[in-house]
């Protein structure tokens, strides 16, 4: 279940920095802050593909998401 965390958290920290790298990229600024949160993203999500046993397919990751916020809910 920890690489369930792990997956989650990188999906979600990679899916915000790309509105930030945008925005720093429209503002004509180097995107510092937003690509280091996406490297960290990349390499969490990788970490939890190789921990995981058997890894990931890519339908199974919606329910990777589900099974995480259902558990903090509960």
């Amino acid at each position: 279940m920890t690489t369930d965390y792990l997956m989650t958290i990188g999906l979600v920290v990679g899916l915000f920095s790309i509105p930030a790298m945008l925005a720093a990229y429209a503002d004509l600024r180097f995107p510092r802050g937003p690509m280091a949160a996406f490297i960290l993203s990349a390499a969490t999500i990788a970490l939890a593909w190789v921990l995981h046993p058997g890894g990931y397919s890519f339908a199974e990751l919606p329910n990777v998401v589900v099974r995480v916020i259902a558990d903090i809910l509960n």
